[in-house]
């Protein structure tokens, strides 16, 4: 496809979303903006979040991880299940009986004020770098695809990119996103599909039992890795940090978790949430396929892209087609645009919420403030992902926006575990102190792993790492009983 073809395809889908925002954001008001007034559909919700959960990080890092890591990460997705598990059953019945907006209000009300504010500032961080990962990999695939032939700089690319989220989201919020999720997750899975048949007709793979025949013979579908506790890829490991990832990345997040809430009740945000798991492990093994058919298709015809480079290099090429080209670029933007819309939104919720409390603000301001902090949290995004751009040359996306998270979603997972799993107070104006510590020492762990612990390895668990030092750390500033 020509580069004018692909900004002709972009606009025109664009175009949709924005006739979308039309229609459900004719109620301009701050209660649809952040809760879509609590009448959402559950299995719109559920479907929609397949995407917002994928994002275009997984889209294009965990088919090109394949060649180097086999299935392993379909280890990190049975945990995930697990996390949902608790996510639904734990959770969610806290958040409906309290009738939160944003979930750290439940902080406040647990310990006081600077947990509350120390909560919502780890959110606002650990979203903009994921929001920032997420969207920063996209505008590179962009840049390559079209702006590069026109000659436009990156930064210019990162501007239109965040423009148009704001564009459709600016009045209609979490209302509008509930419907362009299930738009955006659609048109992933259609691409993910139609390039997986493409792929298995050039390999001579006819059907089904065809395509299961090549991946259970591959080397490169080994699942399970039980073999050296010290490697990252551990099965124990994987396990546990995919439960964990799952309960705070989803669970402990204002943008996931706004979208539950949307939900007429719990019993229905619960129904969401579980069936919304099943289908979630199906379409990771989807994109695993995909990974192995796309590095055998690379080794066959001497393709050298691997990582990040390799689905963006082989779905582009003459010879596979406009069609499936084109279902690429529509899978790549929706995978990307399906996260980057809800984090947009629930930043900009939670900074309204908890930040600056817009509910003590005079109510004729309130629509006012909300959007102003709307435009400056798509500012802040901007900034990020061009300086993403000088920090990341040569990564594996995903991998890093699992390790960004571990740090800063840990102080989160021990706040909330302390809070659920113990009845105890705790020095409230001390928890911001817990919260810097934590993930420095567990960076520094992390780093010096391979030395202290005769050769082990850190992976994913660097999450649960964080989590119980903050957790042990709260031990130390619990008050003492009468």
């Amino acid at each position: 496809m020509s580069p004018s073809s692909i900004a002709l395809l972009i606009i025109g889908y664009f175009v949709v979303l924005i006739l979308i925002s039309y229609f459900t954001s004719k109620e301009d008001s701050n209660e649809a903006f952040f809760k879509a007034n609590k009448s959402a559909p559950w299995y719109l919700v559920a479907f929609g979040m397949i995407g917002a959960s994928l994002s275009g990080v997984t889209f294009i890092s965990v088919p090109g991880a394949v060649e180097s890591k086999q299935f392993g990460y379909l280890q990190v997705v049975f945990g995930y299940l697990f996390g949902y598990l608790v996510i639904a059953y734990v959770l969610l019945p806290i958040y409906y009986r309290l009738n939160l907006t944003s979930i750290y209000t439940y902080l406040r009300d647990r310990f006081g004020n600077t947990s509350y504010k120390t909560g919502s500032v780890a959110f606002l961080i650990s979203r903009t770098v994921g929001a920032a990962f997420r969207l920063f990999l996209v505008a590179k695939v962009l840049q390559l695809l079209i702006f590069n032939q026109f000659e436009i700089p990156f930064f210019i690319t990162v501007i239109i990119t965040i423009a148009l989220i704001w564009l459709y989201t600016f009045k209609g919020g979490i209302k509008t996103i509930i419907f362009t999720d299930t738009l955006q997750t659609l048109f992933m899975l259609v691409s993910v599909i139609v390039t997986i048949v493409f792929l298995a007709s050039a390999l001579d793979l006819n059907n089904v039992s065809d395509i299961y025949s090549n991946v259970k013979e591959s080397s490169m579908s080994k699942v399970f890795f039980f073999e050296d506790a010290n490697d990252a890829q551990y099965f124990v490991k994987s396990f546990l940090a995919g439960m964990f990832i799952t309960i705070t990345m989803t669970g402990l997040d204002q943008d996931m978790m706004q979208k539950n809430l949307t939900c007429k009740n719990l019993k229905e945000a619960q129904k969401n949430m579980v069936s919304f798991s099943v289908v979630l492990i199906f379409v990771n093994i989807l994109f695993l396929v995909l990974g192995l058919l796309l590095t055998q298709y690379a080794q066959q015809n001497g393709i050298t892209a691997n990582k990040d480079d390799l689905f963006p290099t082989i779905a582009m090429l003459p010879e596979i087609g406009v069609i499936t080209s084109a279902f690429f670029i529509l899978g790549l933007i929706a995978a990307a645009y399906s996260s980057a819309d809800s984090a947009l939104t629930s930043l900009t919720t939670s900074f309204c919420i908890d930040i600056i409390e817009l509910d003590k603000k005079p109510k004729e301001q309130q629509k006012k403030i909300r959007k102003t902090v709307h435009i400056f949290t798509s500012i802040v995004l901007v900034l990020v992902i061009i300086l993403f751009d000088l920090i990341f040359k040569d990564v594996s996306v995903i991998w890093e926006l699992f390790k960004a998270a571990g740090y800063t979603y840990g102080p989160l997972l021990g706040l909330f575990a302390f809070g659920i799993l113990t009845k105890s107070q705790i020095k409230d104006k001390y928890v911001w102190i817990i919260a810097i510590i934590a993930p420095i020492v567990s960076y520094l762990l992390n780093a010096y792993s391979e030395t202290l612990f005769n050769g082990y390895q850190i992976g994913f668990e660097i999450l649960i790492i964080n989590g119980l030092l903050t957790y042990l750390g709260l031990i130390l500033i619990r008050r003492q009983k009468h």
